[in-house]
């Protein structure tokens, strides 16, 4: 069997899910994606495994999670500000990464997109929420995720407990609901309102410690204050 038959005898994938229109997709990338991606995307949809771990999709549910929305791209821009200006290392050439994942933890995922016309050959990367390190596997997104629902990998910079729940798969809510606005002296922000906001627009955000700058600036652009 290949990867992604594993993965779907280990985690089900959910029924009904609309398959993308890859084409179009890649149109508008402008780039082609691994054809195992594709699968994944189609076969799972939306969502998130073990309420943790989400990958990019042309049908989510808001742009913030949208492989074709303005994420990637901010990301990217970020990462090369903080090559430029020294803030963290960054050890891949910011512009041969596209962000196409994120975690419950801020965690940023990127496809190695090197050879740029092999997209099979892509290495996936993980980059800590606006930390230094970085993890880098040796194969496809559909590999990594094998590896680590099926507990052959440990990424540091996930959770120890990751798996403790058991391996399953959430698909996202089709329309969630926009959250309710709370007035507030400029210049304060509450943490829950932030997390509530995160959530209804599709990030995977923690309970509890610092919220990731991405998402703070994502909820400022938004109009909140």
């Amino acid at each position: 069997m290949t990867a992604i038959d594993d993965l779907f005898q280990l985690c089900p994938p959910p029924a009904g899910t609309v398959p993308a229109d890859w084409a179009a997709v890649e149109r508008t990338l402008g780039m082609p994606l691994p054809r195992d991606y594709k699968q994944l995307a189609d076969a799972y949809g939306p969502g998130a495994f073990c309420g943790f771990l989400s990958f990019y999709h042309p049908l989510a549910p808001t742009e913030w999670v949208d492989l074709t929305g303005p994420m990637p791209s901010r990301i990217r821009q970020q990462l090369q500000q903080d090559r430029d200006g020294g803030t963290f290392p960054v050890p891949h050439d910011p512009q041969s990464l596209f962000p196409m994942g994120v975690t419950g933890n801020g965690n940023y995922l990127f496809w190695i997109t090197e050879p740029p016309t092999a997209p099979d050959r892509w290495h996936v990367a993980v980059n800590e929420a606006r930390g230094p390190r970085w993890y880098t596997h040796e194969g496809s997104i559909t590999d990594l995720l094998l590896a680590v629902l099926s507990g052959r990998e440990s990424v540091p910079l996930f959770p120890r407990d990751l798996l403790d729940q058991g391996v399953y798969f959430a698909p996202s809510e089709p329309n969630p609901p926009e959250p309710p606005r709370v007035t507030r002296p400029t210049g304060a922000m509450s943490s829950n309102e932030i997390r509530t906001w995160a959530r209804a627009h599709g990030y995977d955000v923690p309970d509890r410690g610092r919220i990731p700058a991405t998402i703070i600036d994502a909820w400022r652009n938004a109009g909140n204050r």
